[in-house]
């Protein structure tokens, strides 16, 4: 419930703050016109932590630039023909941006710049009311023409204009529109949600990395399953990830397993509050949140109906590693990310072999060196892929990985676990065996991997008995 009386009190601290306060106080003796705009604004007005400042003025950039440079270590102009100016104040880095009014052709969704002339107009344009507020200052007053605040007690996201206009304008807000459902808490006014699903297609005039971008920041978000929820009921979701809304099977009334859509987001869900319980600190998993939104993806596509009602997804997470590698590079992601993201998928089932017996320290050398460095992710996800409503069967599973966890940190200091390679190294092997550098040198060290896994430590003169042995069966 937005409590009024403490927002405009945050206003006014706002307003305070050492870098709006030294950039109003300049402005203002120029004869400009300045305003704090769109999230400092809200946030503060939802009593939330303000982070970003940026601000909009009737000052056209050279203006800007002249004003600034007085008052800041450093400025930058690589936005200039949008009318944007940047500097670092007090240390902080800002955007100063002249009022815009700007025109797209809706084919490209380039805009074309066009420089306006009243704050009004230029919140007009913003992607939603509860965005489409501003702060004047020094005076410290409150400007909302459209509505934002009354959006902000109804706890709905609207846009400020017909939303096929402002969606028309720029595809990505609906995507912002499910973000900030998630990200805020708010619903989407119906006229808003009907728009996001009649426009789906523009999406693809939007950029792959822009797509990837609010992704990311919707991933970000405390709880990201009402935005996903948005994005696959509208259709969206379709446009850049259809394996998301795939994950809703139709269940034959002779066949019944859990809902995959539903479990995927539990998984989700409760893979961010494990990241949180282990580090309360840090920055947002995005690869770990990917995964488990992503990690059952492979199950559609492996279903099988099994004669007396079973369902099986045999190999879904192979099938669904790999497809969800063609789905990241298609949205431009890093291949570092990639690569977490597939090697958790194509991980998640490999623990529950354990909680059926006891594995060998062998099986869990192999499962330390398979997950590499994704080993404290991949402990995550599967310990949110339970969710299952049987206690007892919760419980067993919670020991199994307490005990493999144990067992992986007594290894670990007993063996050095995350280092393990074998006692001869390729020069060493060459030496051994007389060979020169070659296939027969990679084949040889995996021979002797494979040993160190199995058998633990053996010695330098034993891995090279062993490896004379291995050799001349080898003919």
């Amino acid at each position: 419930m937005l409590n009024m009386a403490a927002g405009l009190a945050r206003l006014g601290e706002l307003a305070a703050h050492p870098v709006v306060a030294t950039l109003a106080r300049a402005f203002d003796d120029a004869g400009f016109s300045l305003a704090v705009v769109g999230g400092p604004v809200r946030d503060a007005l939802l009593e939330r932590a303000t982070h970003d400042l940026d601000f909009t003025t009737d000052a056209r950039p050279d203006d800007i630039l002249r004003i600034v440079t007085p008052v800041s270590s450093a400025q930058w102009d690589i936005g200039r023909e949008f009318g944007t100016i940047g500097a670092r104040v007090r240390g902080e880095q800002v955007e100063i941006t002249t009022y815009r009014a700007d025109s797209y052709d809706h084919a490209t969704r380039k805009p074309t710049v066009e420089f306006g002339d009243t704050l009004e107009a230029d919140l007009t344009r913003r992607d939603f009311t509860v965005n489409a507020m501003a702060l004047r200052v020094p005076e410290t007053k409150l400007v909302d023409p459209t509505g934002g605040v009354e959006d902000m007690v109804a706890g709905v996201l609207r846009t400020p204009i017909d939303p096929d206009i402002s969606f028309g304008d720029d595809p990505l807000r609906m995507l912002r529109a499910a973000r900030f459902s998630s990200q805020l808490g708010f619903a989407l006014a119906e006229p808003t949600r009907e728009a996001m699903a009649r426009l789906r297609e523009s999406l693809a005039i939007v950029s792959p990395e822009r797509i990837q971008g609010e992704l990311i920041r919707l991933l970000q978000t405390l709880d990201p399953a009402p935005g996903i929820r948005e994005l696959v009921d509208s259709g969206l979701m379709d446009e850049f990830l259809p394996e998301i809304g795939g994950l809703r099977l139709e269940v034959d009334e002779h066949h019944h397993h859990k809902d995959v859509y539903e479990h995927s987001l539990t998984v989700l869900r409760q893979a961010i509050d494990l990241e949180r319980a282990r580090t309360p600190e840090a920055e947002p998993d995005v690869a770990l949140r990917l995964a488990a939104l992503l990690h059952d993806i492979g199950k559609p596509r492996t279903r099988k109906l099994e004669p007396g009602g079973a369902v099986t997804f045999h190999h879904h997470d192979v099938v669904g590693a790999r497809m969800a590698r063609k789905r990241m590079q298609a949205l431009r992601f890093s291949g570092d990310m990639i690569s977490s993201v597939t090697t958790l998928i194509e991980l998640h089932l490999r623990f529950f072999g354990y909680s059926e017996g006891a594995w060998t320290d062998s099986a869990v050398r192999r499962y330390v060196r398979d997950a590499g460095d994704e080993l404290e992710r991949l402990h995550i996800l599967t310990r949110a892929d339970v969710t299952t409503r049987n206690r007892r069967k919760a419980a067993r599973l919670k020991a199994a990985y307490d005990d493999i966890e144990d067992r992986i940190a007594v290894l670990r200091e007993q063996e050095e676990l995350d280092a393990i390679r074998p006692e001869l190294d390729g020069n060493r092997i060459q030496q051994v065996l007389g060979i020169a550098p070659g296939p027969a040198v990679g084949r040889a060290y995996k021979f002797l991997l494979d040993l160190r896994l199995d058998e633990g430590a053996l010695g330098e003169e034993e891995a090279e008995r062993r490896l004379l042995a291995w050799w001349a069966e080898q003919g």
